[in-house]
């Protein structure tokens, strides 16, 4: 069956994000068209990129990083759920992008971001890294606004647009993540052949 990680891409003390990753995970689980899994950057702390060569040139020569690789391998696809801080992604997420490469080509991802505009800003900037690591980012998204989807700015309200915005988000993530698959199996054929 599909896999799709769900990545909660925010360490924040007080964050936002765990009960919107929740919500995803819990909404995925009722679909049984794949397996979700909810995957916490808290859980692994990465150091700021210390590898000493760039990730798709060899193979990471600190534990760290190949726990993260192991990790991230399992899965068919993505789910990222993200706040904007700044007009931006969170830089434990683009840590968490940089630190891999293999590990996320031919695969899909999909967003779930959340802040002042949505996180809009934030989900532009991600759609151009995961292009460079060789994913495909669907077009549906969800976008939360921390100013009217959350009562007195802490507890998430999902409204009944959301939902339906998750589903479709869903339904192409794991679509193409199917369509992808040959690729992803044509690519580990290779890499076990050389």
């Amino acid at each position: 069956m599909t896999r799709i990680g769900i990545i909660l891409g925010s360490t924040r003390p007080n964050r936002n994000g765990a009960q919107v990753a929740q919500w995803v995970l819990d909404s995925a689980a009722r679909r049984g068209d794949a397996e979700f899994e909810l995957i916490d950057l808290r859980d692994h702390p990465l150091p700021h990129l210390d590898e000493p060569v760039p990730p798709m040139f060899g193979p990471s020569v600190h534990a760290h990083t190949r726990a993260w690789a192991e990790r991230i391998a399992q899965f068919d696809g993505f789910v990222l759920v993200t706040p904007e801080y700044n007009g931006g992604m969170p830089g434990v997420l683009k840590n968490a992008l940089d630190h891999v490469f293999a590990e996320w080509v031919d695969k899909s991802v999909g967003f779930v971001s959340y802040g002042a505009n949505g996180g809009a800003r934030a989900v532009v900037q991600l759609r151009a890294v995961c292009s460079s690591l060789g994913m495909a980012d669907v077009g549906y998204q969800v976008s939360i606004s921390v100013l009217t989807d959350f009562e007195n700015h802490t507890t998430f309200t999902p409204r009944d647009h959301h939902g339906a915005a998750l589903d479709k988000t869903l339904d192409q993530v794991i679509a193409w993540s199917t369509a992808l698959a040959p690729l992803r199996a044509g690519a580990e054929t290779t890499l076990a052949n050389s």
